[in-house]
């Protein structure tokens, strides 16, 4: 089975790799943490990945981060569709 990642929407452009690790670390041991940039600008896209150590955390950050704050936006957490 694929582990899951969760989505992150709705950052703010200020948030950073480190930020988003930084915050999702109090559900659980992130194994990692990505802000998805444009690939021409390198600005941040206002939404990005991560993926804890132990896939049980992802329902529970789902339920303890979705409409929380950070870096000034509330942000939107759901569990990731795979690939098409």
């Amino acid at each position: 089975m694929q582990p899951q990642n969760l989505f992150i929407g709705s950052l703010a452009y200020a948030t950073t790799d480190d930020s988003l690790k930084a915050f999702f670390e109090s559900v659980g041991e992130v194994k990692s943490a990505r802000v998805i940039t444009d690939r021409d600008t390198g600005r941040s896209r206002g939404f990005g990945f991560v993926e804890f150590e132990d896939a049980a955390n992802n329902q529970v950050a789902v339920d303890r981060l979705d409409g929380q704050t950070l870096d000034g936006r509330e942000i939107k957490v759901s569990i990731a569709r795979p690939k098409e």
